[in-house]
């Protein structure tokens, strides 16, 4: 079952999405042709999408490189990225069988309505396999690791269906999907919080800038191809030793710019792909669903966050974040991981903040700092547990993708900076029996309150048809 999951993993979603999607889309009524189109569509808009982050990554990465050389800015725990925290994931024990455990979670949560999200973006299920690792190795014991991957999932999957109303109002062309993904709905509730704290500010509501008032009041500097192109610049430039280095780097740092400036213009191009691919999908499922159960809200398809990433107010907020979190990283005392391959994962912070804060420029990038703030204390005092995965993980497969430079913890923005993943790990490794008792508590009675929700939505619903 491992060497089949581990193919299946293997294969990529830019492989399996379209198969899925092909599955699903026949089976739900649509043509075999048009399915496989929506299908291909979805595998495509996974590609452009690697291909442009792989721009990101090996643009600023010299780049960044040079400033950490220059500055002495080398801190104590290497930045492993997201592949290598998935790698790390999918390589344990509890990330073998991870797929299957949840997928049969899933199941029964549909079956006792405790939820209506079907959950088919596997290739995040990376996240709680992460969880139930570090757990697993921090405990020598796997059943405290499956325990905490479980818990995060369930939590997940009701967070998922919370969100959804919201999710599917903000963002065009996204009825009936839902967010099954744990770091972006770990955000929430300090969205919630930071949001309902910043409206109590007087005057505050003066800043109610969007990405579209961003363009009005500031025109090309607004936009993100220039904002882009801007920061690419003054990275470049800081990557520099001196200004005789500055003058001779000119052409560099200008490609740099430009290609920075490609990645903000390129990204919502690529995710219209997404939409187009599953709008047949949605439209399909909606129908079958409203046929089946006439006063059901009806089930939402669970996906990527790379859907909605591609929003101006993610793209501008995401970019400025950049240079501010390796600044903040360097001065936060206690902090000692300096996030540089992981930069990558800043845009999906954001996908389930924007429809708190109604894609308010100034409010999403306050709420991304505090929350940034947070993740990289996280993340500095998870790494030695993610340290111990790493190496064993490293010893039985030899993937050097895993192995951490002498000298050094390991550490990822992604996931391990999420108040899921630090909450969970402590609540299961730190407080023994009291912290389980606590996440099973919570846990069910969030799936007991979704179910009671969705039922009285269900009971309005059929009463205003009526």
């Amino acid at each position: 079952m491992e060497e089949v999951f581990k193919y299946i993993i293997g294969l990529g979603a830019a492989v399996m999405m379209p198969i899925i999607f092909t599955i699903l889309g026949v089976c739900i009524g649509i043509k075999l042709p048009k399915a496989l189109k929506s299908g291909l569509l979805v595998g495509v808009g996974f590609v452009g999408l690697s291909v442009v982050t792989a721009l990101l990554t090996s643009s600023l990465g010299p780049a960044l490189s040079k400033m950490v050389e220059i500055y002495g800015l080398e801190l104590g725990i290497f930045d492993m990225g997201w592949p290598s925290a998935a790698a790390v994931a999918y390589n344990t024990s509890v990330g073998a069988f991870i797929i299957p455990v949840c997928l049969g979670i899933n199941l029964l949560m549909l079956l006792t309505k405790t939820t209506r999200t079907v959950n088919i973006d596997l290739w995040n299920y990376w996240h709680f396999a992460f969880i139930g690792a570090i757990v697993y190795f921090a405990s020598d014991n796997i059943y405290w690791g499956f325990f905490a991957a479980i818990i995060c999932y369930i939590i997940t999957l009701v967070m998922a269906d919370l969100t959804a109303p919201a999710f599917q109002k903000f963002y065009d062309k996204m009825d009936g999907i839902s967010i099954p993904q744990p770091f972006c709905q770990s955000f929430v509730p300090f969205a919630i919080v930071i949001n309902k704290l910043l409206d109590k500010i007087p005057g505050f509501d003066k800043l109610n800038i969007d990405s579209e008032g961003l363009k009005k009041k500031f025109g090309l500097m607004g936009e993100p191809l220039f904002l882009g192109i801007v920061i690419g610049c003054g990275i470049g430039a800081l990557g520099c030793g001196s200004w005789k280095e500055v003058v001779d780097s000119i052409p560099s740092i200008l490609g740099l710019g430009i290609k920075m400036g490609a990645v903000m213009e390129l990204i919502p191009r690529i995710t219209s792909l997404f939409i187009e691919g599953l709008k047949p999908i949605s439209d399909a499922t909606r129908e079958l669903i409203a046929k089946k159960y006439k006063n059901s809200a009806g089930l939402s398809i669970g996906m990527s966050p790379a859907l909605v990433i591609g929003h101006p107010t993610t793209l501008v907020v995401s970019l400025l974040l950049i240079p501010v979190t390796i600044f903040l990283a360097v001065i936060l005392p206690g902090n000692r991981f300096l996030p540089l391959a992981s930069l990558a994962g800043m845009f999906y912070l954001f996908p389930m903040i924007l429809p708190i804060t109604k894609g308010n420029v100034v409010k999403s990038f306050i709420i991304g700092l505090v929350a940034l703030i947070v993740g990289l204390y996280f993340v500095t005092e998870l790494a030695g547990f993610f340290t111990l995965a790493a190496k064993d993980v490293y010893a039985a497969t030899g993937d050097p993708t895993v192995n951490i430079p002498a000298g050094f913890e390991g550490g990822a923005l992604d996931f391990a900076s999420s108040l899921f993943c630090w909450g969970i790990f402590h609540l299961t490794y730190s407080l023994k029996i009291i912290g389980p008792a606590i996440l099973v508590v919570l846990a069910l009675g969030m799936a007991i309150y979704n179910r009671i929700r969705m039922t009285r939505n269900d009971a309005k619903e059929a009463l205003n048809n009526k």
